[in-house]
């Protein structure tokens, strides 16, 4: 039953997936997300629904539109693919408990998130306000059953994921006369932080850090940045808040049992 229900969870993550990548395309270019019908970019032809099914399309296809035979970008298979895949994860982890839907909620975004900034080196307002809405469901949630622990946790973890940025934003900026971080990085560390608490912010923190460090490694060292280049620090935030889903209680009690 197990196995049944993880495929089952896959699979509502395959379509999961499918909507974030509208949200993908379609939130930085100001368009509606929800209605207008999903169209080719190269011939313009409207999608059927036999197009649209998600990851299985794209494989039947062979990656190409039936009408105009463009390549289909791979990274509408890549999201689906992706969030199937860390949804089955969280049930693995987690299984059919109170966490697991807030934690799909949680990938969701950074998923969005990710790809996004990666992009368009911006992060939308509107993916933040679903991540506070989450968080403050929760905590309404904890306050009055307890049933996600203490509700000080998620309060403390909102300021612990916002004030350091901008802190540190704010200090770059007055020394060095220089923008570090965007606004969006902020509010988006403070909504992740009333979703996992003051805990695992923190540990998302250092997790984002080590990857966004190694990834500007190698972008120096393979020639595409140069000193002084701006690159996107969410999908390396997003990466370390589920990591820190995933790992964060082991690496804290790793840690704390060095001492």
């Amino acid at each position: 039953m197990d196995i049944i229900a993880g495929i089952i969870v896959f699979l509502f993550g395959l379509v999961i997936g499918s909507f974030l990548n509208v949200l993908i395309i379609r939130l930085p270019e100001g368009r509606p997300v929800v209605f207008g019908r999903s169209s080719c970019p190269g011939c313009g032809a409207a999608l059927s629904p036999a197009d649209l099914v998600p990851l299985f399309s794209y494989l039947f296809l062979r990656g190409k539109c039936r009408r105009c035979g463009m390549r289909i970008s791979p990274l509408y298979p890549a999201v689906e693919s992706l969030t199937g895949i860390l949804f089955a994860l969280l049930f693995a982890a987690f299984g059919l408990s109170w966490r697991l839907p807030v934690y799909m909620a949680l990938t969701a975004v950074l998923i969005a998130v990710a790809f996004i900034d990666w992009r368009t080196m911006t992060i939308p307002d509107g993916l933040v306000i679903a991540l506070l809405a989450v968080g403050a469901a929760q905590l309404a949630v904890t306050v009055f059953t307890g049933i996600f622990g203490s509700w000080l946790d998620y309060v403390i973890g909102f300021f612990a994921g916002g004030l350091p940025l901008l802190l540190l934003a704010l200090l770059i900026s007055f020394v060095f006369k220089k923008e570090a971080f965007g606004g969006g990085d902020i509010k988006l560390m403070a909504a992740a932080g009333l979703v996992v608490g003051w805990r695992l912010v923190i540990t998302s923190y250092v997790l984002g850090i080590i990857l966004g460090g190694i990834a500007g490694a190698v972008l120096l060292a393979s020639g595409r940045k140069k000193r002084g280049d701006e690159m996107p620090f969410g999908p390396y935030l997003s990466a370390g808040i589920a990591a820190s889903v995933f790992f964060g209680d082991a690496l804290i009690n790793w840690y704390l049992g060095m001492f």
